[in-house]
């Protein structure tokens, strides 16, 4: 659908608001509920527990030590379950453009501290499709300087330049995990695109986006996307599931993977299902290719496969690869499908040559690998069986 038949960010945003505002002070019925680890829902503030508005959970998928960007906090749920499984040495913060709800999830936080001893939780204010501006910082800058004229909103504009490039809210490469759950679909249309471009770029090399949301089955018609309680009920924004991950794609990540699908829709409007998925991606394909004389055999199941970088990966074929993706394949999610083969004797990094990724399958001879010069012959019992008198 052409961006100019969307609803306008205005009318979204305040839909969003206005409902969110209003749960924030009361309990409501929004999204669908999920289930997560009982032992540290019981260290989260009651008052946040009852206002939970999620449809997945991300916090299962994170390791203690990491650093963790949520998107769209709201209550604070994820930013308590989170901060107690990366523990003393990992990091939480949650963004949120709703003061109402920032209030909530602050308020509780020297209580969760006196309980558990962490101290590693922040709530910051900003719109998740712009993660440089920090929102609180420009609020104090309109106090003491209220717009009264064009020449007002200039300067609003160029503080915000100014705050973007020297104070983001977010910065570039800074965290090892982005996590959202159930709020992607709340952004406008028009700024989805820039939405993951920005959870692209907060996120550092070998990093991860792991986003519970709701997708649809079809794509929803422009009379939906009009209603403002679908929008803010996680319907209209919702995007078709197979364009969910393709969002991923087109900003950057690589090895984006579903790894958890409602078999039933949460609801069900005009025919059209609305069910809650898990995508983890991950950021680090970026960068130059150079040839170490690497090669991986895809071990199967399947006959043949492609990547995200355009390199055809037949099953049981020594492929060559740059040492980028030799890198990639030997680490989740990766890991496990593959042979890696590295050259008998090593290339240095000097001698290395550009590598032309993205030409589909490159055979890799064996001679290559091992050497033109390569002639030993060995019998000895065992060699490179594992031990016994034969293979």
């Amino acid at each position: 659908m052409p961006p100019s038949s969307a609803p306008a960010l205005l009318d979204v945003e305040r839909a969003v608001l206005e409902t969110y505002s209003a749960a924030a002070k009361a309990p409501a019925g929004l999204c669908c509920p999920s289930t997560n680890d009982p032992a540290l829902l019981a260290a989260v503030p009651a008052e946040v527990l009852e206002r939970d508005y999620g449809c997945g959970d991300p916090t299962r998928h994170v390791r203690a030590g990491e650093t963790v960007l949520d998107l769209g906090s709201g209550a604070g749920k994820a930013g308590y379950l989170l901060a107690q499984v990366v523990g003393p040495r990992g990091r939480v913060v949650g963004v949120d453009l709703n003061d109402e709800m920032l209030a909530l999830s602050r308020r509780h936080l020297p209580a969760f501290a006196a309980r558990t001893g962490l101290a590693n939780l922040e709530f910051r204010k900003g719109r998740i499709q712009d993660l440089a501006l920090d929102l609180e910082e420009l609020d104090r800058h309109l106090a003491a300087r209220p717009v009264t004229s064009s020449a007002g909103l200039a300067r609003v504009e160029a503080e915000s330049a100014r705050l973007r490039a020297e104070e983001p809210l977010v910065a570039d490469g800074s965290v090892d995990v982005v996590v959202s759950d159930c709020v992607l679909n709340l952004v406008a249309p028009a700024d989805k695109e820039r939405l993951f471009r920005e959870i692209h770029r907060v996120l550092r090399k070998g990093g991860r986006a792991v986003i519970s949301d709701i997708v649809s089955d079809e794509e929803v018609p422009e009379r939906l996307q009009r209603d403002p309680e679908l929008w803010a009920g996680c319907v209209s924004g919702a995007m078709r599931e197979d364009r969910f991950v393709e969002a991923f794609e087109a900003a950057g990540f690589y090895g984006v993977e579903i790894v958890e699908r409602a078999a039933e829709p949460w609801r069900t409007v005009e025919g059209i299902e609305f069910r809650s998925v898990t995508v983890i991606a991950w950021r680090g394909k970026e960068g130059p290719c150079w040839d170490r004389k690497q090669a991986v055999i895809y071990k199967g199941p399947f006959r043949e496969v492609t990547d995200d970088d355009g390199h055809v990966l037949r099953r049981g074929v020594r492929v060559a690869v740059c040492e980028k993706t030799f890198g990639i394949y030997a680490k989740a999610p990766y890991a496990g499908h593959f042979a890696l083969v590295e050259p008998r004797e090593p290339v240095a990094p000097e001698e290395a040559r550009p590598f032309p990724c993205g030409a589909g399958m490159l055979v890799r001879d064996a001679r290559e690998t091992k050497g033109g010069g390569y002639r030993i012959t060995s019998d000895a019992p065992g060699s490179g069986c594992g031990g016994g008198s034969c293979c």
